[in-house]
C-alpha cells in the first residue's frame, strides 16, 4: 500500500473483526524527530504468543475467504524500508497493540493520504465501536473521541450522513490549525 492512511485502515479493520470494542489509533507525525509513529491499539480478542509470530507471515491468516494475509506483512516491510519498525503486543482475550515508526525524510517512506476518510470509514463500518484518534505534529495535537461525541448525539446515529460531513469537516478544521 501507498498510503499509510490505507494500512491504518487495514489494521483497524483487523481490530473490527477481532470484535475490538474500542479502537485507538494514535500517529505523531514530526519533521522535528524525523519520524512517523502510528499506533493503532484494541481491545479486541487479542492473540497468543505464537499467532503474534505467525501474523507477520504474508501466508498466514485466519480469514477463510482467501489464504494470504498481506496487510501486516507490507506495513511491516514498508517501516522496515525507512530503517523504522513494526512491533505487536498482544495478549489472548486482552487486545492488541500495533506500533509502527517510519523514518520521516526517507525516499520509502509512504505519503500519509487520507486519514479523515480512514476515520470516517471506520466509524461507519460498526457504530458500536468507539473510537479515540490522536494526530500530532510539531504545531499540532488533535484528538477526537467518539465516545464523547456519541454522549452528545444522543439519539442521533453518529453514522448519519449530516453527522459524517460534520465530522469530516471538524477533522479537516483540528488538522488543519
Amino acid at each position: 500500500m501507498d498510503e499509510l492512511a490505507l494500512n491504518i485502515l487495514d489494521i483497524a479493520y483487523n481490530s473490527i473483526r477481532a470484535k475490538a470494542n474500542d479502537i485507538c489509533i494514535y500517529i505523531n507525525d514530526s519533521i522535528k524527530e524525523n519520524v512517523i509513529d502510528i499506533e493503532i491499539e484494541d481491545d479486541g480478542c487479542g492473540m497468543t504468543n505464537e499467532e503474534v509470530g505467525k501474523v507477520i507471515d504474508p501466508f498466514f491468516t485466519t480469514r477463510t475467504t482467501r489464504k494470504v494475509g498481506l496487510g501486516i506483512p507490507l506495513f511491516k516491510q514498508n517501516a522496515e524500508l525507512t530503517g523504522g519498525y513494526l512491533h505487536i503486543d498482544s495478549k489472548k482475550n486482552c487486545g492488541t497493540i500495533v506500533k509502527t515508526r517510519f523514518i520521516k525524510n526517507h525516499i520509502d517512506t509512504p505519503i500519509m493520504g487520507d486519514v479523515i476518510e480512514t476515520m470516517t470509514t471506520l466509524i461507519q463500518a460498526d457504530e458500536n465501536i468507539d473510537y479515540i484518534f490522536e494526530y500530532k505534529t510539531d504545531d499540532i495535537h488533535f484528538i477526537m473521541n467518539t465516545k464523547d461525541m456519541k454522549d452528545i448525539l444522543g439519539d442521533v446515529k453518529i453514522t448519519e450522513p449530516e453527522v459524517i460531513i460534520w465530522l469530516k469537516d471538524y477533522m479537516k478544521e483540528g488538522l488543519s490549525q
